[in-house]
């Protein structure tokens, strides 16, 4: 089964990351996009704001009755850092076929990602833009282009900061999961 493994903070999840996955899964032809995410990411010094279980909590509820969308809690549940090396290893040990979607701005950081070499034999690596963004020059992967939409989930972070509505910018649910929760009211969460 090709499946499309989409990894990251998703610090919360936003409508951009969910039209990504969407296209991608579209125009790949991939039976499956798994949203995976991470535990603890090494290259942000496992720094995220809001805990690993309300991120997949969020992630869930972002891609239900998403057909061929789905929260896989594999970093969540493994100890110690989030390797994309690892979690690989272990699709591929389940009998998936695991294709690779990175976004180009992670895609500028994978010669630092653990076993980078060894992730490029092992998988398909697809990396996907957004118009007037190119992917980085030199890495020799497939890209995808996907529609533009101007959301992050730093700005959203900022937003609920500051005490401005986020309503629009995440699926609904995600929204009442994040007042519920008080999620991105300071600095620290």
């Amino acid at each position: 089964m090709q499946t499309g493994v989409f990894g990251g903070s998703f610090d919360p999840i936003h409508h951009g990351h969910l039209i990504a996955a969407r296209t991608l899964l579209e125009s790949l032809s991939l039976e499956q996009v798994r949203l995976v995410p991470a535990g603890a990411q090494p290259l942000k010094g496992g720094r995220h704001l809001a805990p690993a279980e309300d991120r997949a909590a969020m992630v869930a509820l972002g891609v239900e009755d998403e057909p061929g969308l789905l929260l896989d809690r594999i970093e969540v549940e493994r100890a110690g850092p989030s390797y994309t090396i690892d979690t690989l290893r272990s699709l591929l040990a389940g009998g998936l076929e695991p294709v690779l979607l990175m976004g180009s701005d992670a895609a500028g950081d994978f010669a630092r990602w653990r076993q980078a070499a060894e992730i490029r034999s092992l998988v398909e690596v697809i990396v996907f833009t957004r118009a007037g963004q190119p992917a980085p020059a030199g890495l020799g992967f497939k890209t995808v282009q996907v529609p533009l939409v101007d959301v992050s989930a730093t700005e959203i972070r900022e937003r609920r900061r500051a005490g401005r509505s986020i309503r629009y910018l995440v699926p609904e649910r995600v929204l009442s999961y994040i007042e519920t929760h008080r999620l991105y009211q300071s600095e620290t969460g």
